[in-house]
């Protein structure tokens, strides 16, 4: 009886000790991987760009839950353009996502009912299968679901991995996540969240009317279209960002590709700190840094002076005739002992011919009602003459002469097709003001510029006209 007790004893005692051995097993695992107590939940504000959601100020990790959406929908290329995209949340680039390192996030991946294909999504932030690529393939009207632990600070792209990857990507479907260090990134005054990304069509740049995706053009690297957040334009005018003298920008930079590096550039500013590739390695005075397709970059400056500054691909001609341009209004008190502005203008050399571009080989476009060109000229207008002549057509004063209201044209609106044509070098005078400058020869079909020349003329409180293929064809010769 006594031997049966002992033995029920001893292995009580073996049973305790192996779960304190358990217990101790697990808190020392949990401890070597850095993992943090997770405290309470919290469901994640998800943002559309340029906006970035609110910096996180919890001391502590908690569980995160993320509810993104895809949705599959027609919208603007360009003025004009449209496409099919493929979207998380309903917008190019996907939902911003912003979590602090530690943090426990469980992942709802949702595929609307009226999607037509199944979708998922690879998260660079995290380590695991796919990025949770393996996790996540929903079907349309279908909802998936994984977990994961927020490990490495930094920020991240993430993007659709179902076959083929490309074409998903290529569609628009990739966005940030951005993981905050434990003590918060730097206060700055403002924070925005500008996607780089090359489209591929079936028509070519401009050409109106809906757009569809071009493998073959994908597979040569060769996009119609590279762009901010999804769209010509998507960053100027009325859609520029914003920002005052003396104050802090912190731009979280994404390159969702799918194929080309960025060379990211802001035009009237040095950043002042880099975080190059989304990693934790600090560079400093920086004039243009490297984006790859799938990478990142955070960048900080102080607004010093009063400026419209240019966000570009400085791989240029992207910027300039496939439409990666965006605006960042600086305003406030000009300080004349950082920039003077111009402060004197005089003859150099006697005038000589105008500059020309060399001549390519381009592709017409249909011929278009009135109302279409104007559409077309816009688009056009936006991504290779809006950097000289301004959105309101208002120039720059004592550079470009205005288009707005202009009487340089008012009595022979055939100037405005002969300079795009030909180009333009000398003393003009417009609305009374002399400019003395060079506008170099456009590289455009006859259609485009009849479209641009039908815009400017019907815009800007100009007096109205229309500019066919057939007159810019003439004036070619």
């Amino acid at each position: 009886m006594y031997t049966k007790q002992f033995k029920f004893l001893a292995l009580v005692v073996l049973i305790g000790l192996f779960t304190v051995s358990c217990k101790n097993n697990s808190s020392t695992s949990a401890s070597s991987n850095g993992l943090e107590e997770i405290k309470g939940e919290e469901v994640a504000v998800l943002t559309e760009a340029p906006n970035v959601p609110p910096p996180i100020t919890r001391n502590y990790a908690t569980k995160v839950i993320v509810n993104l959406e895809v949705i599959e929908k027609e919208m603007e290329m360009m003025d004009g353009v449209r496409y099919n995209f493929w979207t998380f949340g309903g917008s190019v680039p996907g939902r911003f996502i912003r979590i602090r390192q530690g943090d426990f996030v469980e992942f709802h991946l949702k595929n609307n009912p009226n999607n037509k294909l199944p979708h998922n999504i690879d998260l660079h932030a995290v380590s695991g299968q796919g990025g949770g690529a393996a996790a996540t393939f929903t079907a349309p009207g279908h909802e998936t679901q994984f977990s994961f632990t927020a490990m490495n600070t930094g920020l991240f792209i993430y993007h659709c991995a179902t076959a083929p990857v490309g074409m998903h990507i290529g569609n628009g479907m990739y966005g940030l996540i951005l993981v905050e260090p434990k003590g918060g990134l730097p206060k700055v005054d403002r924070e925005f969240y500008v996607c780089q990304g090359d489209f591929y069509t079936k028509g070519t740049y401009g050409e109106a009317g809906l757009q569809q995706f071009n493998m073959d053009k994908a597979l040569k690297e060769e996009p119609d279209y590279v762009v901010f957040n999804g769209k010509v334009g998507s960053l100027t005018g009325d859609k520029s960002l914003k920002a005052k003298v003396g104050e802090t920008v912190r731009l979280f930079v994404g390159n969702g590709g799918p194929n080309l590096v960025s060379s990211f550039h802001v035009i009237g500013e040095i950043f002042d700190n880099v975080y190059p590739e989304g990693g934790t390695t600090l560079n400093h005075n920086v004039q243009t840094t490297l984006v790859p397709a799938g990478g990142s970059a955070i960048t900080e400056f102080k607004c010093d002076a009063p400026a419209n500054l240019i966000l570009v691909d400085h791989s240029i001609f992207r910027t300039f005739n496939k439409g990666s341009l965006g605006m960042l209004k600086v305003e406030g008190a000009e300080n004349k002992s950082i920039y003077t502005g111009q402060q004197d203008d005089r003859i150099y050399q006697a005038e000589g011919a105008a500059q020309t571009m060399p001549d390519v080989p381009v592709v017409a476009l249909k011929p278009l009602t009135k109302d279409e060109k104007i559409t077309q000229g816009k688009a056009i207008f936006a991504s290779s003459c809006q950097a000289c002549h301004q959105a309101d057509g208002k120039g720059i004063e004592k550079a470009f002469p205005p288009l707005a209201g202009s009487d340089y044209f008012a009595s022979n609106p055939s100037l405005v097709t002969r300079n795009i044509i030909h180009g333009l070098s000398g003393k003009i005078t417009v609305n009374g003001k002399v400019y003395d400058g060079v506008m170099p020869k456009q590289t455009l079909s006859d259609a485009q510029i009849a479209s641009v020349a039908t815009y400017v003329l019907n815009s800007f409180g100009n007096k109205g006209g229309e500019v066919t293929a057939i007159d810019v064809a003439k004036q070619r010769k």
